[in-house]
């Protein structure tokens, strides 16, 4: 297949899309849209941009598919290790420095953004944003990649620190939808995760079934 596209060849596959992260009481909603690319060549529509790294820890990748992948494996062992040698579920935080840290030692030979959301006992639901230079911002509501442009004013203006599972749910459906429909590098279907003390709950939705508007 490559070479009826010689342009493609040393294109890496990357994820020009949209990451969102909703915090409300008990938990947090995250979601992302699935399209990946190789320069403008779409490689892949149904990508899983959404990882676990604990059982209650996810990160949502953007940048390069080999990089984020990698980098989500690393922290998912290092992770898994403490939790053998301590004893105990690491919290969020825990897994954001570790993120954090690796983002900034080799910032200038990866190219990754992250958001890092979940919950643990001693904090509650948390999010996490992570930019390619490694710096580390807690935030009640993040969106990022090249989707977050389109609907960074929505969500603020949609956003209350009351709202429910349901309700947070449903603004991440609407803000994965609406970037799709203006960011050239987003589409595909939306994946997206509710993480509380009880679990996670995951569901995707195609794109014919997105919210209209």
């Amino acid at each position: 297949m490559m070479q009826a596209f010689p342009d493609l060849i040393y294109e890496p596959v990357t994820m020009g899309t949209t990451l969102i992260a909703v915090q409300f009481k008990g938990g947090v909603a995250i979601a992302a849209d699935s399209r990946s690319a190789m320069g403008t060549y779409v490689s892949n529509r149904v990508a899983n941009k959404i990882t676990q790294i604990t059982d209650y820890i996810y990160c949502c990748r953007a940048g390069s598919a080999a990089d984020t992948q990698t980098l989500a494996e690393v922290v998912q062992y290092e992770l898994d290790f403490y939790e053998r040698e301590i004893g105990q579920q690491p919290t969020v935080r825990a897994a954001a420095n570790v993120l954090r840290g690796l983002c900034y030692e080799y910032r200038d030979r990866m190219t990754a953004s992250i958001i890092c959301a979940g919950w643990d006992r001693q904090t509650g639901g948390q999010i996490y944003n992570i930019s390619a230079g490694g710096s580390l911002v807690p935030q009640r509501i993040a969106a990022s990649g090249s989707g977050s442009l389109y609907i960074t004013g929505f969500l603020d203006s949609q956003y209350r620190p009351d709202m429910t599972k349901e309700e947070c749910a449903e603004l991440c459906l609407k803000a994965v939808s609406l970037a799709i429909k203006r960011d050239g590098s987003s589409g595909g279907v939306c994946r997206l995760a509710v993480i509380t003390e009880d679990g996670v709950e995951k569901r995707m939705i195609p794109n014919d079934q997105l919210p209209q508007f």
